[in-house]
């Protein structure tokens, strides 16, 4: 009997393993993904260039894995309202982020962005009438707090455009979980990447013909491996939540931070300060909180996930 107490949880071990894995390499992608963003953004490449090839690169990956895992009938929807919705608000969070990570460090940028969680609570309560109580309302004042500390309003030495557009991104982020939240009960997650890119796909298609410019090969290389690199790390995300629990893995997310610091050294020779990293301290400690608290309360968690879709 011992044994097979042991042999049955041995998979369940090996799948939150593999899921950890899984999530973290998805992290390092997306790191991938804003540094080679905010590189091509010097390089010449527009706001509405970035988000093209973030989402006409996805797109096609993204019907490659319906037809070799759920197939393509899993894009069907009976709720065609909510994804124009939930793809208009990605749209402004995706567009708010990249402008923000045009104009600030990219430690500071993905440390800011990370703020989506405690927007996200705020929203739970408004949208979704959910009860939070005063261990959450803590975590929230918490991570907003480190927000405050990393932006250093007084006397920064951040644009604070850079500052207001990474905000307002990582609230509409916020809002789009909160809108995939309500729609999973009814819609694949399939259905739900597919249609959010093929919709910003179309709009900055629209955007392409007024915005793009010929640039150096360099600059189409850097546009072009990041929408690689954004969409692996999309369906690295997918894979890990069908093999562990949110609760296992998001925690992972905040690693993401620690690579765009490395990147910004390695890239643009700069490292984060003192306050960045305190209030980096402070926002993780806040996601951290509110995932707990949602795990032990047995809730659809609000995960971390990387700040840029």
């Amino acid at each position: 009997m011992a044994h097979s107490r042991m042999a049955g949880s041995q998979p369940r071990s090996s799948h939150a393993l593999q899921g950890i894995l899984l999530r973290s390499i998805a992290v390092v992608f997306f790191a991938l993904m804003s540094a080679a963003m905010k590189w091509a953004s010097e390089g010449g490449a527009s706001l509405v260039e970035l988000v093209f090839f973030r989402s006409a690169v996805g797109l096609p990956v993204t019907l490659a894995w319906l037809a070799l895992g759920p197939g393509i009938g899993a894009v069907r929807t009976k709720r065609p309202g909510a994804h124009l919705l939930r793809s208009m608000i990605g749209m402004v969070s995706l567009t708010m982020l990249y402008q923000g990570l045009m104009l600030l460090p990219i430690a500071d940028a993905v440390t800011i962005g990370f703020s989506a969680p405690a927007f996200a609570t705020l929203l739970s309560v408004l949208v979704l009438h959910e009860k939070v109580g005063p261990h959450r309302w803590a975590a929230v004042a918490i991570g907003f707090l480190g927000v405050f500390i990393v932006a250093r309003p007084s006397g920064s030495a951040l644009p604070l455009a850079g500052i207001v557009y990474t905000l307002l991104g990582a609230a509409a982020s916020a809002a789009a979980t909160v809108t995939i939240r309500e729609m999973s009960r009814v819609e694949t997650h399939g259905s739900i990447v597919f249609w959010f890119f093929l919709s910003t796909t179309l709009v900055s298609g629209v955007g392409m013909l007024f915005h793009s410019a010929p640039h150096p090969p360099f600059t189409w290389a850097l546009l072009l491996f990041g929408g690689v690199t954004g969409a692996a790390a999309q369906l690295l995300l997918t894979r890990a939540l069908q093999v562990a629990p949110v609760s296992v893995v998001a925690p992972f997310d905040y690693t993401q931070i620690i690579w765009a610091a490395l990147l910004g050294w390695l890239i643009w020779s700069t490292l984060p300060g003192l306050n960045t990293a305190i209030g980096a301290a402070l926002i993780i400690a806040s996601g951290l909180a509110t995932a707990w608290r949602e795990h032990r309360l047995h809730k659809d968690m609000v995960a971390a996930t990387p700040p840029i879709e």
